[in-house]
């Protein structure tokens, strides 16, 4: 456990700062990574095949998140139990912990399998798809649903060493995958195009590249962790609660933003057309890639915070939270002020049509006008996820994407003339809100931190 424990000490001593600095890095570039591989499909559809085939690329994305929330549960919760258990110093915990994750992706992998190839079709159409954009949504996603065992067992035992401390790592194998899948993208494309696969050639070229990905991990911890490894593969009915409690909040995350893009496809199909899903489709593109650095910086914040946490260091596990909230938003400028300046360069991207990106370019302001919260927000979730407050997490979470959300992408576009608007306003609207909340939440917590470590004060005092 001499890794463990230099891990552990990192974070227990590093300055909150410098933490951010060496956690965040490599976590942020190997969440962009990630985000690479549905990029740059949508991006090489959208030159080499034409816009209906991105717009059909963009259509399936909202339902790789049933996968990616998989992994998630089980990946986060995982992982937050993690970084506790090596806070605590508990082995016992620290051995199990990958036996029970591949028993967890086994079982829900083959239930997301048969699910998603039987019914492909008719999940579509809850987007408003119809006619060619249909077909070909239907071919790439059933694509991918056959690799649903690699890609959770890749995504989720990545984040058990992003919770270790081993964001490297973690980023390099990430890195390679995604790589992989940019070089065989154009490759397929150029040779199945001719035969009429356009779209499945580039669902191949990532699932190759996440089966390769899924190898690769699985042999990092069988054979070269040092502490991590994979020893009995059985459930551990002990640890199912402290997971689940954690990686639903996380998963919420996932699949309420499948339901929330559902709506807005919907949505746009009725009020705009075709056209309108297009620009929505190269928007929410932009708009799930930018995010994806955010969430790589809060990868780096969760082992930080989760491991002051279980160590009962209060006062530094406030001053990390600030810390990283202030590094997420600087990450978000990045993202945030070329897109506002430049979004007809944007949606280029993915259209070649320059009547769509033209009648497209204000709506993707609006899409992102509230895109500069997002650090402080994601910070937030993970700071609750990260002390096993999942409830709270899970509340934040459901808010932006179901109870604040649905009541107004069904309300605004029926009032007035607001018609396709109302599907760019409703985000913007709900940020707020839960920008609000999130504020509120982590400002009480803050204030029972204070209160723990004024009790522990008078304690020790006493005993002297």
């Amino acid at each position: 456990m001499n890794n463990s424990k230099d891990t552990r000490t990192l974070l227990l001593t590093e300055s909150p700062f410098q933490l951010m600095w060496k956690l965040s890095l490599p976590a942020i570039i190997g969440m962009v990574v990630i985000g690479l591989y549905n990029f740059m499909d949508s991006v090489f559809v959208g030159q080499m095949v034409g816009p209906s085939a991105m717009g059909a690329v963009s259509i399936s994305y909202p339902f790789t998140f049933i996968n990616s929330g998989i992994a998630t549960l089980v990946g986060i919760g995982s992982a937050s139990l993690l970084s506790r258990a090596i806070g605590k110093k508990d082995t016992e915990t620290i051995n199990k912990i990958m036996g029970n994750l591949i028993m967890l992706v086994i079982l829900f992998s083959i239930f997301t399998t048969i699910i998603g190839i039987v019914f492909t079709k008719q999940l579509l159409m809850l987007s408003g798809t119809k006619g060619e954009m249909l077909i070909m949504a239907e071919k790439y996603l059933r694509i991918v649903f056959m690799g649903s065992l690699f890609v959770n067992f890749a995504q989720s035992a990545n984040m058990i060493m992003r919770g270790e401390g081993l964001l490297k790592r973690a980023m390099m194998i990430m890195g390679m995958s995604a790589v992989l899948n940019i070089i065989l993208d154009p490759i397929m494309i150029t040779i199945l195009k001719p035969m009429g696969y356009g779209v499945e050639a580039a669902a191949t070229a990532t699932l190759i590249s996440q089966v390769i990905q899924a190898i690769v991990t699985l042999w990092y911890f069988k054979k070269k962790s040092n502490n991590v490894k994979i020893n009995r593969i059985k459930l551990d009915k002990n640890m199912l609660p402290p997971i689940l409690s954690v990686g639903i909040s996380a998963m919420m995350m996932q699949i309420m933003q499948l339901i929330q893009q559902t709506l807005m496809y919907n949505t746009a199909a009725q009020y705009g057309g075709e056209s309108w899903q297009i620009i929505l489709g190269a928007g929410l593109r932009l708009q799930a890639f930018a995010f994806i650095p955010l969430w790589g910086i809060s990868q780096g914040f969760q082992p930080a915070a989760g491991t002051n946490y279980g160590a009962k260091d209060y006062k530094r596990v406030k001053q990390i939270t600030k810390a990283f909230t202030i590094g997420a938003t600087a990450l978000a400028l990045l993202f945030y002020i070329p897109i506002m300046c430049f979004p007809k360069t944007m949606l280029s991207l993915f259209i070649t049509d320059a009547d769509i990106v033209l009648q497209g370019s204000s709506s993707l302001q609006l899409l992102f006008s509230t895109y500069i919260t997002l650090g402080f927000m994601i910070i937030s979730i993970t700071f609750f996820q990260s002390l096993g407050k999942g409830s709270i997490a899970s509340f934040l979470t459901m808010a932006r994407q179901i109870i604040i959300f649905i009541p107004l992408i069904l309300i605004l576009p029926r009032i007035g003339n607001i018609g396709i608007y109302g599907v760019f306003f409703a985000p913007i609207i709900t940020d707020v809100a839960v920008l609000i909340m999130s504020a509120i939440f982590v400002i009480n917590e803050f204030k029972k931190m204070n209160l723990e470590n004024n009790i522990s004060t008078n304690l020790n005092y006493n005993k002297v």
